[in-house]
């Protein structure tokens, strides 16, 4: 049908670790699209990159049908799939290099007591630097380890994962993900204000809202989706996309239905570097979720049913809960760098506006690799609730 064809010459793409990358981040705009759907009205925080870690690392226990299944949803069927988990072994350390920032976890947790075949223990560990852990039994002691676990994969960043282990494990799922922003050019914070951010139409929040009345920003106007499009720049080379709607009341569907990682690429290409007067809310959110449901409604409910992982034991085992936690704040800090003085970008004789005062999606991208990190829908800044 041709429409592979632009993607391949894109030097980018002739990479692996940018190709696998593109897929896991594909799997992920389909995961915040599913969510969204189920919470239209309320904000929305994910970090996919964790859960399709854990997905990943779990299709090396899966027997050929359920491997495929899989396969589809990280979109591996357009992929050298031999190269799959050694490739992805690379990505995470390009990912977690400290100069990012981020803390991520993953991890497989199984039901009490299973024994697990050694050589799927031994994939998993050599490729995604982890050992899956089977429960004890003990409902306070297995809480207890895998909070600790979580603590200390994120630097002492999520505590209290889990409020309990469940009852009824089969296989845990767990993905989380914590994340504080540098920009490259800090926001005064004298200049931080209370000011009015638009639910609807006709309600309005006080919020407090940082601004540059001298930012320079990548900017960019889909008409098709009418709406302004920002790119900010995080140290570590990681940005910050945000696609704001023109209108307060416009539906942000349209905008989440055309995300995928070739679209937000090309839009990387494309922006152009200007001046402008900037003003965005402080953002600090958080989320819990049980994305169990949401898996299931993304052609992976065969793993819920009656999967083949014969490949990490004897016993039928299936996917029974999936944890998600995400941390995302992004305020005034950053490397410290005054406002660049714009040789390097178009000067326009009356700066352009930028106010994100009204609901946004924004992503949060690995620039080296093209991974995303994190998306969120901001309905109303006060929280993710």
């Amino acid at each position: 049908d041709g429409t592979g064809v632009v993607e391949e010459e894109d030097p980018f793409y002739k990479i692996p670790i940018n190709k696998l990358a593109a897929a896991v981040s594909n799997f992920g705009y389909d995961l915040y699209r599913q969510q969204s759907s189920l919470t239209p009205t309320a904000n929305v925080l994910l970090s996919p990159f964790s859960m399709a870690t854990a997905l990943s690392g779990l299709s090396l226990g899966a027997g050929e049908q359920t491997e495929d299944v899989i396969s589809r949803a990280l979109f591996y069927d357009l992929l050298n799939k031999a190269e799959v988990h050694t490739n992805y072994k690379e990505l995470l350390a390009r990912v977690t290099a400290p100069e990012k920032g981020l803390k991520t976890a993953s991890r497989i947790v199984m039901e009490r007591r299973l024994r697990m075949k050694i050589g799927f223990v031994n994939e998993l560990e050599k490729s995604y630097g982890v050992r899956p852990r089977v429960l004890s039994g003990n409902a306070r002691a297995d809480l207890q380890e895998i909070n600790n676990w979580m603590q200390q994969r994120t630097g002492g960043k999520i505590i209290k994962f889990l409020k309990e282990v469940p009852s009824r494990v089969s296989i845990l799922l767990l993905g989380a993900a914590y994340f504080k922003g540098q920009w490259m050019t800090t926001f005064d914070p004298r200049k931080t204000k209370l000011q009015d951010f638009y639910i609807d139409e006709g309600r309005t929040v006080k919020v407090p809202m940082m601004s540059n009345p001298q930012a320079v920003l990548r900017y960019g106007f889909d008409s098709d989706l009418s709406c302004k499009i920002a790119q900010l720049t995080l140290t570590g080379h990681i940005s910050a996309i945000f696609f704001l709607p023109q209108r307060v009341t416009q539906n942000l569907t349209l905008i989440e239905e055309s995300l995928t990682s070739e679209f937000v690429h090309d839009i990387d290409k494309e922006l152009k570097t200007v001046h402008a007067v900037l003003s965005m809310p402080r953002l600090q959110l958080s989320s819990e979720l049980a994305l169990g449901g949401t898996l299931q409604e993304m052609r992976l409910q065969a793993l819920f049913t009656s999967p083949d992982f014969s490949k990490i034991a004897i016993k039928a085992i299936k996917v029974s809960h999936v944890q998600h936690k995400a941390t995302l704040e992004l305020s005034e800090n950053g490397a410290g760098a005054t406002p660049a003085t714009g040789a390097e970008a178009a000067r326009l004789a009356f700066p352009l506006d930028y106010h994100l005062d009204r609901p946004f999606l924004f992503v949060l991208r690995d620039d080296t690799t093209g991974t995303l990190l994190f998306i969120g829908k901001v309905l109303d800044p006060r929280g993710t609730r």
